[in-house]
């Protein structure tokens, strides 16, 4: 799976790792939240480096529907409900401010974007009723927000919730820029090295060692901006669901819907459109769920497909890809200084598929307390830390994660071996007193271990995707054990 914007992707130079090499301050992951950080900082005179796993924005960045809005489904209820309105004011405030950043980059730099009218909907009246909540949510938070009855879309809706003046990128030829940008200001951006794991100096100064599948680096600052954060020391994994949602982009002949639109109902759906080389796209998704959780997850993009295609006859299937995000048990993104990390380490996660206007107003907040700068929105924004928040959201998220070990490993190892799977199929087994993972792809069997090598949770086949599932963390690996995403730093071993 592929998505449109990786197919469509602008060339975006690199540069070669330097073992040894000293920086100010080294920013692991090249998606929107990274490499807006580490311009920001090479922008200030700093010496910077980015390290990227694999390529820019090939996680969840390159695979978002990359909305810039400031209405984000019912999230500022959500906020109002756990913390109050002074805080999801300072939430928008945010927001804005991330969004009026990235824009006016955009306008700064020659990228293009269109400006669309962001729509929550819904078809039932349960979903109606939520859309009042959120209306008034956002009226308490300073969003002007406007009820209306009726929509362009091609089916009857009970209500809309509209905010005007929202935008929709493409998210590479944003990152294509961000990352000109950052060369430009002699930051050093290396793709295919993979941050294996970070020591804190033991003294006040002393400086921060990275270490990477190509040997070691040091910095006097490092920000962690990798979707979920690979170090476990401050505890993240504990507070965020790992989610995945899928998303088709059809050539269609009907009209396509202008807005930016999103379903409050279940199951969920997002509509936007894009022009790419050209050619008009309707691009829909919808249908998440926690991260190997799911079994026969192609099923969920088949859905979307059916869906589409019932509503607009004329849509065909060009691209399908998936995405992951991570939702955050008190409902705000976990931003700033790492716990137990000495003074140098920063991440930002929690974005809960809204990184275009967080991810970015996360970079603000972080280059900021690095260098020194002062931002109030992001002081309260950003006080909720991990272990200090709504324990009966976290209970609930750590009992489906227990319960995910415990199932994995008793289904595990009650499965004996069996004939081969066929193609494209895979199953965990039971060989000795380990679970094995077997799949066959293009005709050729793999085996792996099917534990997670994060905290040992035992991994599910996610077929729509070929891939092997973490159901506790959502760490995930290609079919022959390739770590892919999550906070994994390892990959599987051979059985």
């Amino acid at each position: 799976m592929k998505s449109l914007w990786l197919e469509s992707a602008p060339h975006i130079p690199a540069d070669a790792f330097q073992e040894g090499g000293q920086y100010d301050s080294v920013v692991v992951g090249a998606g929107i939240t990274g490499l807006t950080t580490a311009t920001l900082l090479a922008r200030s005179g700093q010496r910077v480096a980015v390290l990227e796993a694999r390529t820019v924005g090939a996680v969840t960045t390159g695979n978002s529907t990359a909305k810039v809005s400031l209405l984000q489904g019912t999230q500022l209820s959500s906020i109002i409900d756990h913390h109050g309105a002074a805080l999801a004011r300072h939430y928008v405030t945010g927001n804005r401010e991330g969004q009026s950043w990235l824009l006016r980059f955009c306008d700064e730099h020659g990228v293009s974007y269109d400006t669309r009218d962001a729509v929550n909907y819904a078809i039932t009246d349960d979903g109606a009723r939520l859309l009042s909540a959120e209306r008034d949510a956002c009226a308490n938070s300073g969003l002007t927000a406007v009820l209306e009855e009726s929509s362009e879309l091609p089916f009857p809706v009970k209500r809309t919730l509209r905010v005007p003046g929202q935008a929709q990128v493409h998210p590479l030829e944003v990152l294509a820029a961000l990352a000109a940008d950052f060369r430009q200001h002699s930051g050093l951006l290396v793709e295919g090295v993979r941050v294996t794991g970070v020591k804190a100096g033991s003294t006040k100064g002393e400086r921060t060692t990275i270490q990477t599948s190509l040997g070691e680096v040091s910095a006097a600052n490092v920000v962690i901006a990798t979707g979920t954060p690979i170090l476990d020391r401050g505890g993240h994994f504990s507070v965020l669901e790992p989610m995945r949602s899928y998303a088709v982009a059809f050539t269609v002949q009907d009209v396509i819907p202008s807005g930016m639109y999103l379903s409050v109902d279940s199951p969920s759906r997002t509509l936007r459109n894009a022009t790419v080389e050209g050619r008009q796209y309707l691009i829909v998704g919808g249908n998440g769920h926690t991260v190997g959780r799911q079994a026969h997850t192609q099923s969920l993009v088949d859905d979307i497909i059916r869906w589409t295609q019932e509503l607009f006859p004329s849509a065909q299937p060009a691209f399908s890809w998936s995405a992951q995000d991570y939702r955050p048990t008190s409902s705000v993104p976990y931003v700033g200084r790492m716990p137990i990390s000495g003074q140098s380490i920063y991440t930002a996660t929690g974005f809960n598929k809204w990184g275009f206007t967080n991810g970015v107003a996360a970079s603000l907040a972080l280059s900021a307390e690095i260098l020194g700068g002062n931002m109030p929105w992001a002081r309260e924004l950003y006080k909720t830390r991990v272990g200090r928040q709504d324990a009966l959201s976290t209970v609930k998220a750590n009992a489906g994660v227990g319960l995910e070990m415990v199932t994995g490993w008793l289904g595990g190892l009650a499965r004996t071996p069996r004939s081969n799977p066929s193609e494209g199929e895979g199953v965990v087994v039971r060989e000795g007193a380990r679970p094995v993972g077997i799949c066959q792809i293009e005709g050729i069997t793999h085996r792996v271990s099917a534990v997670c090598p994060h905290l040992g949770g035992v991994l599910s086949w996610n077929d729509a995707e070929r891939s092997w599932d973490c159901p506790l963390h959502g760490s995930r690996f290609t079919h022959d054990g390739v770590r892919l995403e999550g906070p994994a730093t390892r990959d599987l071993q051979a059985p």
